[in-house]
């Protein structure tokens, strides 16, 4: 999760290795400039496969040996948790697969990196948590389950805000004890937002063809944003949440992370699936064929009605001023824009806080006593962090563990109010109104401001967020790339009623085709640096 005005705004942040990232200078990073895969998305990496240009070993290799080369080494991305040890051999089995003509699906071959808190064997669990070290969940999450039927290789795991970014205050988002500091591949200074770090970074640094994400409130979209990616959250319900380290069962999700919008339908159409273990996913979706890879249309923006939360654009004024720019390319593409308001705006916030703590306790300790997990309750976890806090906590503490602690079950009539207020004015009474109101097929915002310098001292400097509506409601949220900010990514959010990826996908990729906005990092250490315009080693 992602906000952060004083406590409420802070928790609101949600889905939000000791060693440290070495100190930032201001010589120009490390990093090779050439790789033969930069960039590609992966139609065009199926079609060198398919004509025998390429095979998943040398693929796989080679993100592997980037990962080394500028995660670890380099200007130290700090990205990738864990490295999946049966990699090359999941690998190999995908070309002797489509050697033999049987080729599982879209992704069959394709690199894929996941976040920290999603159960993948045989790889360690832990929510960047070290109270979570040594723990291998037997069976993979029900979405790599998915993802492997696919035919995609499970590269490894990728750092995070540690607990999704459901344990401070005033933490610094891409932190873990775990995992230590990712950093903005843009400028190293800067920070990642979270809690998706590690998978907004890799994949902006093409670590791997793509990356799977989770949201509470922010976790996809914001990192995306400041990472120059396209995120996708889904409607809550429509991708299975089983096996993977819960905040909210009201409002979690995971979702794609991808350098294009091509990518992000192709990993929806492949985890997007019912699974009797997540009883959201009990939904009328089911009823129709899900391709969202037929969803992309060129002109998908033609005879589209929007509308724009000007609210929204004080954010950052060169936010706003890329809107502007947005805006002017939609209506020229034969959209009609118009000015558009969420009449419950910020009305939600104390409700989506109580749901979330009595969630985040109920939640995680049915998960921990499900998986025999090392620790079994919050009040374990909490002495654990107190227990080893120069390691877990050196820079911010655990408010939240302990606010949550505080909750009764989720029979409290405070927590069933706080459920019901929180939905209905951000979905009904919230996106509904303002999506009736003039009858739009989305609406429209800033997806943030640029990425703000990383401070363990007093946390994140968060500038705020045009996503939070969609989030509390459970609906869809679809970020692009739509400009810069002194050469730090700015993206544009589109949000939709429940169900509406389809929708939402098709306006987006019409948005991105004619602006290819997102440029490739350059791993400047400081603004000024990038500034001064320093050469390169």
């Amino acid at each position: 999760m992602r906000s952060r005005t004083l406590l409420l705004s802070a928790a609101l942040m949600l889905a939000a290795c000791q060693r440290q990232p070495a100190a930032v200078t201001n010589a120009p990073a490390d990093a090779p400039t050439d790789f033969a895969y930069a960039e590609l998305d992966i139609d065009d990496l199926q079609g060198r496969m398919q004509r025998g240009e390429l095979d998943s070993r040398t693929l796989t290799r080679a993100y592997l040996d980037r990962i080394a080369a500028i995660d670890k080494a380099g200007p130290q991305l700090n990205s990738v948790i864990e490295i999946n040890p049966d990699a090359m051999k999941e690998a190999a089995l995908r070309d002797v697969e489509r050697k033999n003509n049987a080729v599982r699906g879209a992704l069959h071959g394709i690199p894929i990196l996941l976040k920290d808190n999603i159960d993948a064997t045989p790889m360690v669990n832990s929510a960047g948590s070290l109270a979570l070290k040594d723990f291998r969940p037997a069976t993979d999450a029900f979405l790599v389950r998915r993802l492997r039927e696919a035919g995609a290789v499970i590269l490894g795991k990728t750092n995070l805000s540690e607990w999704a970014n459901f344990r401070s205050t005033r933490s610094s988002s891409g932190w873990s004890a775990r995992g230590g500091q990712t950093r903005n591949p843009y400028v190293l200074d800067r920070n990642p937002c979270g809690s998706s770090s590690g998978s907004a970074v890799a994949v902006s640094a093409n670590l791997a063809a793509a990356g799977i994400g989770t949201e509470t409130d922010g976790s996809i979209i914001c990192p995306a944003a400041v990472s120059g990616l396209v995120g996708l959250k889904p409607t809550v319900g429509l991708v299975s949440r089983d096996g993977i380290i819960p905040i909210s069962f009201s409002q979690d999700t995971a979702g794609p992370m991808t350098r294009s919008v091509s990518d992000a339908a192709l990993l929806l159409t492949a985890l997007a699936g019912r699974d009797s273990a997540d009883p959201a996913t009990a939904n009328a979706a089911w009823n129709v064929t899900l391709d969202y890879h037929a969803r992309l249309k060129p002109d998908g923006l033609k005879g589209a009605r929007i509308g724009v939360l000007r609210s929204k654009l004080a954010i950052h004024p060169d936010a706003a001023a890329a809107m502007e720019g947005a805006i002017k390319v939609m209506r020229e593409a034969g959209a009609t824009i118009v000015d558009a308001e969420i009449p419950t705006d910020g009305q939600w916030d104390e409700a989506e806080l109580e749901l979330m703590l009595y969630e985040f306790k109920a939640g995680l300790e049915r998960y921990l006593a499900r998986h025999d997990a090392p620790v079994k309750t919050l009040t374990q976890l909490i002495g654990y962090n107190q227990q080893y806090r120069v390691s877990e906590m050196p820079y911010f503490g655990q408010e939240l563990f302990e606010m949550a602690n505080a909750k009764g079950g989720l029979g409290d009539s405070a927590y069933i109010r706080a459920r019901s207020l929180a939905r209905r004015l951000a979905g009904p009474e919230g996106i509904d109104a303002a999506l009736k109101a003039q009858q739009l097929d989305a609406l429209i915002a800033p997806a943030t401001g640029p990425a703000w310098l990383t401070d363990h001292k007093a946390g994140d400097h968060f500038p705020g967020g045009g996503y939070g509506a969609a989030a509390v409601a459970g609906y869809p949220s679809l970020t692009v790339p739509m400009g810069h900010s002194d050469g730090l990514p700015l993206g544009i959010v589109f949000m939709g009623t429940a169900w509406s990826e389809g929708r939402l996908i098709e306006l987006g990729y019409a948005y991105e085709q004619l602006t290819r906005a997102r440029n490739p990092p350059e791993y400047w250490p400081t603004l000024d640096t990038r500034k001064s315009g320093a050469a390169r080693r």
